[in-house]
């Protein structure tokens, strides 16, 4: 699969869009881009009514049918929920996300948020990394979630369903909800048509 990151340029974003652009980002040695993010930009629907947010920047791309979608992740976790995300969209209502965050615990953690009219929050392992690999691939209405601190060792966050068109958005967010804003490295951005045969594994 091909860095999808390498190809931009300012002037040039090729099949991305920007949603909420960012206050600016950088190319990085190798290909990927570091996303200087507004403070308290984010994605949540809150269950308890609190917070209603879709400022974050994110960067993405339509696409039909299933897919593998992987990220590779890194920043300073500078402030509680900093995170360098893959996000598939709907609309503002209906969106799936998997983060690489600074958790309210102090640790870094591979976070999921799925939000179908209100989003839902759940933490996973702590991870003693400052990079992450990340993955959600799709089949039909069943989407899973994956992480690896070495590419290709895949460990489940999630698995799911959500109604979904077939053309979708996909990309990468950079968020910063409680700070005073971030910079997130986007190290890695790939995209493969098809899901792979077995969900749970990733591979």
């Amino acid at each position: 699969m091909t860095n999808l990151l390498a190809d931009l340029k300012p002037n040039r974003l090729g099949s991305f869009n920007w949603t909420n652009p960012p206050l600016g980002w950088d190319l990085l040695p190798g290909g990927g881009i570091r996303v200087r993010v507004p403070a308290r930009a984010d994605f949540f629907q809150d269950p308890a009514g609190r917070v209603q947010a879709d400022s974050a920047p994110y960067l993405w791309m339509p696409v039909a049918g299933d897919f593998t979608a992987r990220a590779h992740i890194r920043h300073a976790f500078k402030s509680i929920y900093d995170a360098g995300v893959i996000m598939v969209s709907k609309d503002a209502t209906t969106w799936a996300k998997l983060c690489f965050e600074a958790t309210d615990f102090g640790t870094h953690a591979a976070v999921s948020v799925v939000t179908r009219g209100v989003s839902d929050d759940a933490n996973g392992v702590d991870l003693d990394t400052d990079t992450l690999w990340l993955q959600v691939v799709r089949r039909g209405n069943v989407l899973a979630m994956h992480y690896a601190i070495q590419p290709g060792e895949w460990r489940m966050v999630r698995l799911f369903h959500l109604d979904l068109p077939d053309v979708v958005q996909v990309g990468l967010v950079a968020q910063c909800p409680t700070g005073d804003g971030a910079e997130i490295d986007w190290l890695e951005f790939r995209l493969l048509e098809g899901a792979p045969e077995n969900l749970r594994a990733g591979k």
